[in-house]
């Protein structure tokens, strides 16, 4: 599993070989950086449990280390030494997200208490998510896997209102696990033992949304042979959960208002009004605002829908969350596939922490899938895990700020990057992806022809 590691930043050279020299007699891992960007450097290329810095230093002071550390990886601990051990600064860099302050000059064995303090911290927050993980099937909402401030927010929010009749909508970027969220809230509510329904707008052709979402009579159209119940009717007495809701076409969005404030449909092809009791969840990746604006999306609709709001942040702004996930994905698919994989190496979930996830959860969950498969150890290296997380090429391309590729290349990644997102939100649906994008079936074609794109 590795042994626990620790940066030590400072400019002064006889400080920093001090502690190196002390700390080296011990059972660690120990780098060494003479300033906060080298430091950051050693972050990136190594797992890093522990980063001891200076406060003073020319390039970088403690809070500017402190913060940099943090963004690349939430889960290091920072400790700050400080020659003025006032108290004002140590407020302020505990306020900041220190784990702790030292002043100079240092004594050795208050180091060696507080490392050893770090230390057994990891391990409660290991015994911590081992629990969890034992309470998944007990309770719903702790079936959600997290450990963020930021997700304990939207669990909070989304407790909250599951025992109300309001209308809720879930808004993140696609891979966040709107869905999850919105199953949650349902089991959690007085409508648990009713039907929770799913109609997933961006895979269903246009033509064929209304009837999915309001049935049909026999003969409304070619192929109606008979009278069919929508996932309106299927879900009364529960829950409708309506997954990319800001697709839906204007003509559809009429009917959908009505059925939201009148409680009652039509099925297409009738003029019977059907009484339904159906609560709705809606969930969008798409900015609704911008769309009201454009005339694709009626501001009636958008208030129906948003009585409730909740916000799903990407799994980049809750990196605290990723060893949870990981290990829970670990042993979903070591039972799945009954592997023996029981864990993951430092070097491979440190790799996993200074991912970006563009595809969220979903792009964490696939990878560790796909790792825990073709893993030949008990636990994933960082051998097991895709090559993109080793190098992001694409990403390099397409950031606008990366000048060395040219500027054909750099469009067409960033198209192809678009198709691809498309697709995976319409499970493979061309025509869906299309629509999404605003361009024709033809025209999708066209271009992925010309990417090389399957």
């Amino acid at each position: 599993m590795g042994r626990f590691s620790i940066l030590i930043i400072d400019d002064e050279e006889a400080q920093l070989e001090s502690l190196k020299s002390f700390l080296s007699k011990r059972d660690y891992t120990i780098y060494t950086a003479t300033g906060g960007p080298e430091g950051l450097e050693i972050i990136q290329s190594h797992p890093v449990d522990l980063v001891l810095t200076d406060f003073r230093m020319p390039e970088w002071n403690g809070f500017v280390v402190l913060r940099k550390v943090k963004e690349t990886n939430p889960n290091i601990d920072v400790v700050v030494i400080t020659a003025y051990g006032s108290v004002e600064d140590a407020v302020e860099i505990m306020k900041a997200g220190a784990y702790d302050y030292l002043t100079k000059p240092i004594d050795l064995s208050e180091l060696e208490n507080l490392i050893q303090r770090v230390e057994e911290k990891r391990q409660l927050v290991e015994e911590n998510r081992q629990l969890r993980e034992q309470l998944q099937e007990r309770f719903k909402f702790d079936a959600i896997v997290s450990q963020s401030g930021e997700m304990e927010e939207v669990l909070n929010h989304a407790a909250r209102v599951a025992s109300s009749k309001a209308t809720v909508l879930i808004r993140g970027e696609s891979g966040t696990g709107k869905e999850l969220i919105a199953r949650a809230i349902h089991h959690a509510g007085p409508r648990k033992d009713k039907p929770f329904v799913v109609i997933n707008v961006a895979a269903l052709p246009e033509t064929l949304l209304e009837s999915e979402l309001f049935g049909h009579v026999k003969g409304a159209f070619t192929g109606a042979t008979a009278d069919r119940m929508g996932r309106f009717e299927e879900a009364d007495g529960g829950t409708l959960f309506i997954d990319e809701v800001g697709d839906i076409p204007t003509t559809v969005q009429v009917k959908l208002l009505r059925a939201i404030q009148f409680g009652s449909i039509q099925r297409l092809g009738g003029n019977t009004n059907i009484e339904v009791n159906t609560r709705i969840i809606g969930a969008t990746h798409r900015n609704l605002e911008e769309r009201m604006k454009t005339g694709d999306f009626r501001e009636d609709l958008y208030y129906r829908l948003n009585v409730v709001s909740i916000w799903i942040p990407p799994l980049r702004k809750r990196k605290s969350d990723i060893p949870a996930l990981v290990e829970h994905f670990i042993n979903k698919y070591a039972e799945e596939n009954e592997k023996e994989v029981e864990g993951i190496t430092k070097e491979a979930l440190d790799q996993l922490m200074k991912h970006d996830f563009h595809g969220n959860v979903r792009e964490l969950e696939n990878m560790i899938e796909r790792a825990v498969v073709f893993s030949r150890s008990k636990h994933l290296t960082q051998s097991d895990l895709p090559k993109p997380i080793d190098v992001v090429a694409e990403s390099e391309v397409i950031d606008p700020e990366n000048l060395q590729d040219g500027y054909e290349e750099k469009m067409q990644a960033f198209e192809r990057r678009m198709i691809e997102e498309a697709l995976s939100q319409t499970d493979g649906n061309q025509s869906a992806a299309a629509r999404m994008l605003g361009m024709t079936e033809r025209h999708i074609r066209s271009r992925m022809e010309r990417l090389g794109m399957k």
